[in-house]
């Protein structure tokens, strides 16, 4: 498993950058750190669009304008995130913030998550996910029973909400 620790160079350090640093800075530069917010180029290319923004409450109403994925868009980014109670399959700056959203989850709970994830899988066909800041393991695990009952083209939507709400707590990180 890849150290999150390790930053990817590819991807500027997200402590670089203010609202001023972030309005100025080159697409070029900021790309491959929005990618880690949210691996969706539209949405990318949004965000990057609406610049320069008065204040942070802008961008991410920007974000979360712009967070309105397709069925495709939500499949491929899911894609990338790691599944709830593992560690990311790659290092970098998402790996780091993935692990620190789930902190709340315990790693003694693994087993369990780890079952839940693959009934969800198995009904779905896509991993499940939630934006996990600050929730227990528990409420991870009573979060994913009740979607359980969604039919599959509302959880994908669901999926698509808690990817937006992940890509907004990333991007309000970049510019603190």
């Amino acid at each position: 498993m890849p150290d999150p620790a390790v930053p990817d160079p590819a991807v500027p350090d997200p402590a670089g950058f203010d609202l001023t640093g972030f309005n100025t800075a080159p697409a070029d530069v900021l790309r491959p750190l929005l990618t880690e917010c949210l691996a969706v180029p539209r949405w990318v290319d949004a965000v990057l669009a609406g610049r320069p923004y008065p204040d942070v409450d802008a961008l991410l109403a920007g974000s979360a304008r712009a967070a309105d994925l397709s069925d495709e868009e939500v499949r491929a980014a899911l894609a990338g995130h790691p599944r709830i109670g593992e560690g990311a399959r790659h290092g970098g700056v998402s790996a780091a913030w993935s692990a620190d959203e789930q902190s709340g989850v315990a790693r003694s709970s693994a087993d369990r998550l780890a079952a839940a994830n693959a009934a969800y899988e198995n009904r779905f066909g896509h991993l499940y996910l939630v934006c996990a800041a600050g929730l227990s393991a528990g409420e991870v695990l009573d979060d994913l029973a009740a979607r359980m009952d969604n039919e599959p083209a509302e959880e994908l939507r669901v999926a698509g909400r808690e990817l937006g709400k992940i890509a907004a707590l990333r991007l309000g990180k970049v510019v603190a």
